[in-house]
């Protein structure tokens, strides 16, 4: 049976944030479509050794971050001296399919549900595999995306202090909006693809963890859509975390008693519109963790003072803080580039902790200086492992409520909530 080396590569980290691995989840969607004809062998560099003494037959990259580049093009060296081809695919490669192509046999652009991946294994065999494989944007019905393949991952590396992570799935791809930071609009498109419900609901009973993330880029896009969903998955006593979900009391009511646990909310200003939002989410029992962009062009110094006091003040659960950074096919990206500030492209720096552009009001040193002040302001009377574990105990009460608790987590979580 030939085999298959699906590999994700480890990036650096962000200094700031308390480290834990979640299970990647573009890897799992790749591993689904993989012949049963191969042996897959998948190795997440983050929690895991690569050797590169084995022999594979043929090694997938699988990459879903800028800052994975560099050491993506490490790894198709390695392999490549020893005669075994490098395919690459993911996020990180769409977005740099022109750099990469130099370092692979092939680059694969698009989503690779539909018989697509098995299309180039099929080529790789009979000895006629083309440089690039390009569905960018020709996708696949969304029918026939199927269960993730999570069997492939080593799930006791996807622990913090004993406790399981969340597992990453997904109901919906593509996304309407076109944010300007963001380059979802450029990698799955602007029409909203939602899957069918009940392929969705079979498999989250296939996910033997009661936590979750729901990973669609947005919850807000279909609102019959979304009460439909919420309708159905709230039999199932799942504990989940999501994307902004649509700011209307009837769907976030809904998300509360389908189970959702908190919200990763975008917050851009000190705004009524943002208090209320807030609001909403916890008078519903819901958490939320705020995502915080540093350094947009309305933002000086002082600002970024007033957006971490208003967090404290409308008691926000988490705040992760991240530095505009113009990865490639953003609107942003295209604005600093022509109006040159940028100032370098060290893809290993592009991991949101590290000014790469010239801010409008602030010095790029002054940014980098008011970065870590907002994690440290934040952070300096309850620390993010305290305030984590004040999350695990709402979620712990949601489970013991309905019946869903798992009782074997208790020792490890009381553990985490008493750090």
């Amino acid at each position: 049976m030939p085999v298959v080396a699906l590999v994700y590569p480890k990036w650096n980290k962000i200094p700031e944030q308390t480290e834990f691995h979640l299970p990647p989840h573009g890897p799992v969607c790749v591993a689904a479509s993989i012949p049963e004809r191969y042996e897959v062998n998948f190795i997440d560099e983050n929690v895991d050794e690569l050797d590169f003494s084995a022999a594979p037959d043929v090694v997938l990259l699988s990459m879903m971050l800028t800052c994975q580049i560099p050491r993506g093009k490490e790894i198709a060296a390695k392999f490549r001296a020893q005669g075994i081809p490098v395919i690459c695919g993911g996020i990180a490669t769409m977005l740099h399919a022109e750099e990469m192509a130099g370092h692979v046999d092939a680059v694969f652009l698009g989503e690779t549900e539909g018989g697509r991946l098995d299309t180039v294994l099929v080529d790789l065999e009979n000895g006629c595999l083309k440089p690039k494989y390009d569905y960018f944007h020709d996708f696949p019905p969304i029918e026939s995306v199927g269960p993730a393949r999570r069997e492939i991952l080593n799930l006791d590396r996807y622990k913090y202090r004993g406790v399981r992570m969340v597992d990453l799935v997904h109901a919906s791809r593509g996304c309407r909006f076109n944010c300007f930071p963001c380059a979802t609009a450029y990698l799955g498109g602007r029409q909203f693809r939602p899957r069918p419900i009940d392929k969705v609901v079979e498999e989250l009973v296939g996910i033997d963890n009661n936590r979750l993330f729901l990973v669609d880029n947005s919850l807000a896009q279909d609102k019959k859509w979304v009460l439909d969903l919420f309708e159905a998955i709230t039999p199932l006593k799942k504990k989940w975390i999501s994307h902004p979900i649509l700011d209307e009391d009837e769907v976030i009511a809904k998300a509360a008693e389908a189970g959702c646990w908190y919200v990763y909310q975008a917050v851009f200003d000190t705004s009524d519109v943002i208090r209320d939002r807030v609001k909403r989410l916890k008078d519903h029992g819901i958490g939320v963790e705020a995502a915080v962009l540093l350094g947009t062009d309305n933002q000086d110094a002082d600002y970024i003072k007033r957006l971490v006091d208003f967090l404290l003040e409308i008691d926000i659960d988490m705040a992760e803080f991240s530095i505009l950074t113009p990865f490639p096919h953003t609107p942003v990206t295209a604005e600093f580039s022509r109006d040159g500030r940028i100032l370098h492209k060290d893809w290993n720096r592009y991991t949101t902790a590290e000014v790469c552009f010239q801010p409008k009001k602030m010095t790029p040193d002054e940014l980098q200086q008011m970065y870590g002040y907002a994690w440290e302001t934040f952070y300096q009377d309850m620390s993010q492992s305290l305030r984590m574990g004040r999350l695990f105990s709402e979620v712990v009460k949601k489970e013991m409520a309905d019946g869903s608790y798992v009782p074997h987590r208790l020792a490890a979580e009381r553990k985490w909530q008493a750090s």
